[in-house]
């Protein structure tokens, strides 16, 4: 296998857009927080991005804010990657939720509380046709194909975060493998949507009350973000981080902590001043574990900074990950994740 370099980055998040704004994170930003719009339930929203200096604007009417700002989050790391010139050969992995919901026809539902026949009535009344193929999750893949021309093979995972994990693992394999010379993953996730906030609350995962790190609670509290990273060959490339290794791996939730344990053994050598960087939720059980799996506490959690992203939150640590490693701050880091539901991931980057 090859060495995969991490030539671009494009994040946007409560932190604002680029590679400046989210180094800064490192040397101790302050989180940017939303306490009131959905309390108790507090979210790091996602700030007025230029969605339509980036996006043709017939393509931006059809789509929902997760793909406006998952194909903005693409585009600035095509650009910062500097690689316009080679979107053809360029192949892509996204890892996409469901898209948005008709969050007041829910309520309708939830308000009538009918039988299921009347339900199922409600629902094929109320659901237009547009509405429905718009929740398509590979439709941010389409969009980001159409508007910045990539033309390569094409994926797309579902999965929450271990869809994210799983999309890098991808990339980096094919990359490493030869079976692609470029390749463009990531994901993008909006946190202040009532639908979704609804379902983790019903669940029991969210954090009520004020804003807590993530050592201090047992709920999550999520974070609008998008990130992708352009990989290529280290070699043939001035790459910001070498991703040397990737694994994932998910089960039923009581083993998580050996799974992860099991990944962890099986990453290559880590040097003493290895940075250590989570991309945790919150979620008591399932952070729990990914500590106990860990042996000690990281020295990051990358939702303190930016929230939790479900599918977005594993590349968002790996692309703060690598923003350690060009700022200096560390040689190598290694990102860990428990899912918070399943899923558990591994990742060890280096300096060039």
């Amino acid at each position: 296998m090859r060495p995969v370099g991490i030539t671009g980055i494009g994040i946007a998040s409560s932190q604002g857009e680029g590679r400046e704004a989210h180094a800064a994170l490192l040397g101790g930003a302050a989180p940017v927080l939303d306490e009131a719009r959905f309390a108790p339930h507090p979210v790091h929203p996602l700030p007025a991005l230029p969605f339509e200096a980036a996006i043709p604007r017939r393509e931006l009417r059809q789509m929902e804010n997760w793909q406006r700002l998952g194909v903005y989050a693409a585009g600035l790391a095509i650009d910062d990657a500097g690689l316009r010139e080679r979107v053809a050969e360029m192949d892509l992995i996204v890892a996409a939720g469901g898209g948005e919901r008709d969050w007041k026809l829910d309520e309708q539902i939830m308000a009538a509380s009918p039988v299921e026949a009347e339900r199922h009535r409600m629902l094929m009344d109320g659901l237009r046709p547009t509405l429905f193929l718009a929740q398509l999750s590979n439709l941010m893949a389409g969009s980001i194909s159409i508007t910045h021309n990539v033309a390569g093979s094409s994926r797309t995972l579902m999965g929450e975060e271990s869809s994210g994990a799983e999309a890098l693992r991808i990339a980096a394999a094919r990359v490493g493998s030869g079976s692609s010379e470029l390749c463009l993953a990531g994901s993008a996730f909006i946190a202040e949507r009532p639908e979704v906030l609804m379902l983790f609350a019903m669940g029991g995962l969210l954090h009520r009350g004020p804003w807590a790190p993530v050592a201090q609670r047992r709920g999550i509290a999520y974070g609008s973000m998008g990130v992708f990273m352009t990989l290529a060959p280290a070699e043939a490339s001035a790459p910001i981080a070498i991703l040397r290794h990737v694994a994932t791996d998910q089960g039923r939730p009581e083993g998580r902590t050996a799974r992860l344990a099991a990944l962890l053994d099986g990453l290559p050598t880590m040097g003493p001043e290895c940075l250590r960087l989570s991309a945790a939720s919150g979620a008591g059980e399932a952070t729990q574990a990914e500590l106990a799996a860990l042996g000690r506490a990281p020295d990051l959690f990358a939702a303190d900074l930016l929230g939790h992203g479900c599918e977005a939150a594993f590349p968002a640590a790996v692309a703060l990950a690598a923003l350690a490693i060009q700022s200096g701050r560390a040689r190598q880091v290694l990102v860990t994740g428990a899912g918070a539901w399943r899923g558990e991931a591994v990742a060890l980057l280096e300096a060039p």
